[in-house]
Order: structure tokens, then sequence, then C-alpha cells
């Protein structure tokens, strides 16, 4: 996958996160990273009055930070909101967390280096995943203990999983051979400042649950033919009736499947049932109203 800022679909995330797709930075994305942070370079050399560069945070924004205390300002950041509680998120949900923020840093709007998207792209590569607390995000302000912990990890602090080995990254570092960073001027703030982690464990659920959605009309059919009951319900005829995508689209997923029924076509001489229960009868209804929930 290459990334360079543009929207992840739920299969191209599903291909980072649950399988072993390779991920790196496109060529197209260096320039805005490197354009960004010239700017920041410049914001420095001006000494100028910027939040989160040159200031401290929150009700520290007003105080000045000196040139020399510029990358400490950024480690204690990542470092004192590295806080967060409760069980490691799964591996899956992690590396889907490290896709989606790499790929919004490779929009080349935050001040970062190439080099922390880079980071970012061979830790995925070389399966390194950084022990996320599953508690801690703040909701709307963004998901900084979340990302925090995993930027903890770039600059070789914290811990990570390695062969479901759980280990100081630093170590881990060493092994798969990479190298820490050390935290730039802005590049704390931009790697918290985010959604990530919401968005990966929350994307990850939308697509098992589109997975189960399907599932469901697996089962669905498998009862009908069960039951000897007939299809005739779901007639693409019947479903236009009604202004309801999902429905339409379960019904046809049904048809699919129940095509060239060995079982439907024994009993359609002489079954003298009118219509099969209410149960069989309105499998799409109830399957387009889950897939409608879903797409909203």
């Amino acid at each position: 996958m290459e990334l360079q800022g543009e929207q992840i679909s739920l299969r191209g995330l599903a291909a980072v996160a649950l399988g072993a797709e390779a991920v790196h930075l496109s060529s197209l994305a260096r320039p805005r990273i490197l354009a960004s942070r010239k700017l920041i370079e410049q914001i420095l050399g001006r000494d100028a009055v910027v939040y989160g560069v040159t200031t401290g945070f929150g009700k520290l924004s007003d105080v000045r930070i000196p040139r020399g205390e510029l990358r400490q300002l950024q480690l204690n950041l990542v470092r004192s909101h590295a806080c967060g509680i409760g069980n490691p998120l799964s591996e899956a949900e992690v590396r889907a967390m490290m896709v989606l923020r790499a790929n919004v840093l490779a929009l080349g709007l935050s001040g970062i280096r190439c080099e922390v998207v880079e980071l970012l792209c061979e830790m995925l590569n070389r399966r390194v995943h950084p022990v996320v607390p599953e508690k801690g995000s703040v909701g709307a302000s963004g998901d900084l203990a979340p990302l925090a912990h995993l930027a903890l990890t770039l600059i070789g602090e914290g811990e990570v999983f390695l062969q479901a080995q759980r280990m100081p990254s630093a170590e881990a570092f060493r092994r798969v051979e990479l190298t820490p960073l050390q935290l730039e001027a802005k590049e704390g703030l931009a790697l918290l400042n985010g959604t990530q982690a919401m968005h990966a464990v929350g994307g990850l659920a939308l697509l098992r649950a589109q997975r189960l959605a399907r599932v469901a009309d697996v089962a669905g059919a498998m009862s009908l033919e069960a039951l000897k009951g007939t299809p005739a319900a779901f007639d693409l005829r019947l479903q236009e009736a009604r202004p309801h995508p999902g429905q339409k689209a379960a019904a046809k997923h049904l048809l699919s499947l129940l095509e060239d029924s060995e079982i439907r076509q024994s009993h359609l001489e002489g079954d003298p049932r009118v219509q099969d229960a209410y149960s069989l009868r309105c499998i799409s209804w109830r399957a387009g109203t889950l897939r409608r929930c879903l797409a909203d």
C-alpha cells in the first residue's frame, strides 16, 4: 500500500491490519512533507510564537520555550500523555492505528519529517507492534493517550510485541535493525493529535459487522433450504416496490445463494403451502435493515 494521505477503504485497512500487505510512503507525498517541515524550520529561525512549537501546551500556551529545549518539550509531551490503562489493543487494531496515522501524516500538513512516516511503515512491515492500552482516549479532542503510547515506541521507549513476545521497544528495534527517532520540534504534537485509535477499532468492528451481515444471509438461505421454503418473497420486483437499498442488496444476495437449488426444485410440484412462515418470508427485510444501519 502506497501512503499519500488519500482515503483508505475498509478492505485496504484489513489488508494491512489483518494481513501482511507492505506499506511505504508515496513519492508524491514527500514534497508536501518536506515543504511542511521547511515551514516549521522557518518558524524556528524567526523565533516566532507558535503553539506547541515554541510554546507550552494547554494552559501553558503563553510560556515561551527556549530554542535549546524544544526537543525536550516534544519528548515530555509524549511521555506525559502515555498514561493509558487496561489490556493492550489487539495486534490488528494497533496495525490499523499505525497505518491510519502514517497515512494522515503523509498528507504533509503536520510539519513532521519523512523519517517519522517511514519508521511507522517499517515497524508495520517488520511487524513491530506498540503496546497500546485500550483505555485512555478523550474522544473529541483526540486519542492522545493511545497515540502517545504509539509515539513512545518510535523513540525507543515503551513496549512492543514482536513475534508475540512483549519486550522493550529498544530491544525489538535492535532485533529488527531499526533506529529509534529523536523527536524534533512539533513532531510529538503531530503524532498525538489524531483520532486514529477510535478509527482503527471502529473501522475493524464495522468490517466484521459487514462480514457477519453476509454470513447472516448464508444462514438465512440455509434455513430456507432446510425448511423447504420458497425464495418467491425475495423476487427483485417486490423489492423495487420499496426504496430500501439494503433490502434490495440482501434479496439479491439471497437469490444468488439459492440459485439452482435442488431442494427448491424438488418440492415445486404438489406443495400445498400458500406461503412460508413469516420468519422465512422476511429474511431480506431484516437483513436489509442491518445493512442500512451499517451503511449509515
